[in-house]
């Protein structure tokens, strides 16, 4: 890595077990891919809520030549969902458990191991967008068969997720994620 490793920790204080357990952990998305160039790591810990704890938020910016940053974020309630009692151990692992598929998906596709751009067009299915949150990172589009799937940012590959707007429609890949049903894949339908 060209640069040193930065963590930060906001609303939190810091502590020398979670800093080595992200040292660490940055120390194995080196070995899992060779060209990240910089990492920062940031524990945000929210507001309270009801006397109940939020849990914290890590965000983890990738710098990898030729490419925008790879930026790994979630909402505390991902965490929630998935574990009874969400800690700040859970979220770095998390974290890094996202960073590293992500890792693993730019790798292979740069070896040239992924499948063409079209070759999901057998399984990609048309809908259209309910709902985009662009400052969270996500929306619902509504399906021909009239449910809602979840699809986030980075599952746009082609198109705007900004200029998204309700009725837009999308070509998407229907997937499974950690909480369900989610679309992946997610094409914008160019007017033709």
């Amino acid at each position: 890595m060209q640069v040193p490793v930065d963590i930060a920790f906001h609303n939190i204080d810091s502590s020398d077990w979670a800093e080595t357990m992200i040292r660490n952990r940055v120390a194995d998305l080196e070995r899992l891919f060779e060209r990240i160039t910089s990492c920062r790591v940031r524990v945000d810990q929210r507001a309270k809520s009801n006397g109940t704890s939020i849990p914290p938020v890590v965000r983890i910016e990738i710098g990898i030549p030729g490419r925008a940053d790879l930026v790994v974020s979630h909402e505390p309630e991902h965490l929630q969902r998935k574990y009874q009692r969400p800690d700040l151990q859970k979220a770095i692992n998390e974290a890094f458990r996202i960073a590293e598929r992500q890792l693993v998906g730019l790798k292979e596709q740069r070896q040239g191991k992924t499948k063409a751009i079209y070759s999901d067009i057998q399984n990609q299915k048309l809908g259209q967008v309910a709902e985009v949150q662009p400052e969270q990172d996500f929306g619902y589009l509504v399906t021909s068969e009239g449910s809602l799937l979840y699809f986030h940012r980075n599952s746009v590959l082609a198109g705007d997720f900004d200029a998204l707007g309700r009725g837009d429609e999308l070509y998407y890949v229907e997937g499974v994620g950690d909480t369900g049903p989610i679309a992946t894949k997610v094409r914008v339908k160019s007017a033709d």
